[in-house]
């Protein structure tokens, strides 16, 4: 009975990082993307790719569940197509976006699921397998974004050597990113499982901070969609 109870409060805890980091990456999907490009940050998808995986690792390493990014991945979705109901915009206007995250998702958790228990004891595995992450993460978003939803974004590539090109162009930063984001999330991640920060042997300060994160960045997300971010 105790086992059952225990395990019933990891898989809550392990949901609540879901809802957590998924809305963290989701309010730099939407909010910190508009701000790069407001700025004209020259590689705004390196960053945001990096970023996104680098929070979702943060789980991987606190709760060794190799799936959590794919998971993480809906979340982001849910918070990107804030913009349908708020802006009354068919959800075909955000279907690449929405796709790149879900294989990004996808790509991190197959690269933990392969990496294994290397993950954690090798910080050149934390590296090798975030840029491979971004790299397949690429090498899978190019063709099946230009069958889902073609662009003139994804026809420059096309004209330029197609699925080469893309992975040169924006894998290979998305890939620089990650190998560095992935490992400082992994690094966060096991300070969080250790227990030094103490979230979960507080129970109130746990689950409010957790709830106003995520209410914090759905906030924002729509504020700033609203914004015409």
């Amino acid at each position: 009975m105790k086992s059952e109870r225990r395990g019933a409060t990891q898989l809550a805890h392990v949901l609540i990082a879901i809802a957590v980091l998924g809305s963290l990456w989701g309010f730099s999907e939407v909010v910190l993307s508009g701000a790069l490009a407001a700025v004209g940050f020259p590689y705004r998808a390196a960053m945001l790719t990096g970023l996104g995986l680098g929070l979702m690792t943060i789980g991987v390493a606190a709760y060794d569940r190799f799936w959590m990014p794919m998971a993480g991945a809906i979340v982001v979705v849910m918070c990107k197509l804030l913009v349908v109901p708020l802006l009354h915009v068919p959800v075909s206007c955000k279907a690449n976006s929405c796709l790149a995250v879900v294989v990004e998702g996808l790509a991190l958790s197959v690269a933990v699921a392969l990496v294994g228990r290397r993950m954690r004891e090798s910080l050149v595995a934390r590296l090798s397998g975030g840029a491979a992450a971004a790299l397949l993460a690429s090498a899978v978003f190019f063709p099946a974004g230009m069958r889902l939803a073609p662009c003139a974004y994804l026809f420059s590539f096309g004209e330029a050597g197609g699925l080469p090109a893309f992975v040169l162009g924006e894998g290979v930063p998305w890939a620089i990113a990650s190998a560095f984001l992935v490992p400082a999330g992994y690094w966060l991640g096991e300070r969080l499982r250790e227990g030094v920060l103490g979230w979960e042997s507080k129970p109130l300060t746990y689950y409010v901070g957790a709830a106003g994160t995520v209410a914090c960045c759905w906030a924002a997300s729509a504020v700033a969609i609203l914004s015409g971010w």
